[in-house]
């Protein structure tokens, strides 16, 4: 059954990447059964120097004639793309083969893929649309991050909330469930940003469509092995980005389950 697809973007995750492949293959609902959490994985690697993706085709050769062969795939795309266009890739792969929910995750640890378990239930059994994994839904729940960087995720928070009004606590989150129905529709449309605005847009975007978000309590746990990808210029994007895509948002009418019709002004400005 082809029902939950995690999508994780690599760049030179060699030392964590197989570790996260077996820990998410071993989840298990409440209950003990696998088949409850039938969480199959796509990484989309783009062209790793370190290797990367040979240890993902290395397991996938291991696991060749078992039953979760069928559930890791390797999507190779050709230099440093983008985290945004890595995840829509992995999407547009995933509506291809016929999943039904659909997982952003961060390889490095930083995501507890026992959460998995909680985003997934969050829409199929209490009928959200979107389920974020909120660092700052009850308080700041973030481990071992600089002060710094942590008032200046919180407070990226409160900016994207006061321009663009809408409600989430943890607008930058990159743990995140779609549903199929939400990907038909944002699929249709533009996705400008591919860094870190990336996040903000999708959400801005199935809200403004008018879909059902919830905000899931998580344990945010900086990285210990690998290097971070965040750069300022990915934090600019963000800043800068969220006001293009408010302004934008005026020239757009949402209809659900259509994509966006663009005034003309709008057209030539892109």
């Amino acid at each position: 059954m082809r029902e939950c697809l995690v999508v994780i973007p690599t760049y030179n995750e060699i030392e964590n990447i197989e570790a996260i492949i077996r820990k998410v293959f071993s989840l298990r609902d409440p209950n003990g059964r696998a088949d409850e959490c039938p969480f199959d994985l796509l990484i989309v690697d783009d062209g790793s120097p370190d290797g990367t993706a040979q240890v993902v085709r290395d397991i996938q050769a291991e696991m060749a004639g078992m039953a979760t062969a069928a559930r890791l795939h390797l999507l190779e795309r050709k230099g440093k793309l983008g985290l945004g266009t890595a995840y829509l890739d992995g999407f547009r792969w995933g509506m291809a083969q016929g999943y039904n929910y659909f997982f952003e995750m961060d390889a490095d640890f930083s995501h507890n893929p026992d959460d998995l378990i909680r985003l997934y239930h969050a829409c199929a059994r209490e009928g959200a649309d979107v389920a974020v994994g909120s660092r700052y839904i009850k308080g700041v729940n973030v481990v071992n991050w600089p002060m710094g960087r942590v008032l200046m995720s919180y407070f990226a928070g409160v900016y994207v909330r006061f321009v663009t009004g809408m409600p989430i606590m943890d607008p930058t989150a990159g743990f995140i469930c779609y549903t199929r129905r939400v990907l038909d529709t944002i699929l249709q449309n533009r996705i400008r940003f591919v860094g870190y605005a990336f996040q903000i847009e999708m959400k801005f975007t199935c809200w403004k469509y008018g879909f059902r978000l919830v905000e899931v309590p998580i344990i945010f746990t900086d990285r210990t092995k690998g290097t971070s990808k965040m750069s300022t210029k990915i934090f600019k994007e963000a800043v800068f980005g969220v006001l293009q895509m408010k302004i934008g948002s005026f020239f757009r009418h949402y209809i659900p389950g259509k994509p966006a019709l663009v005034a003309e002004s709008e057209k030539m400005s892109v």
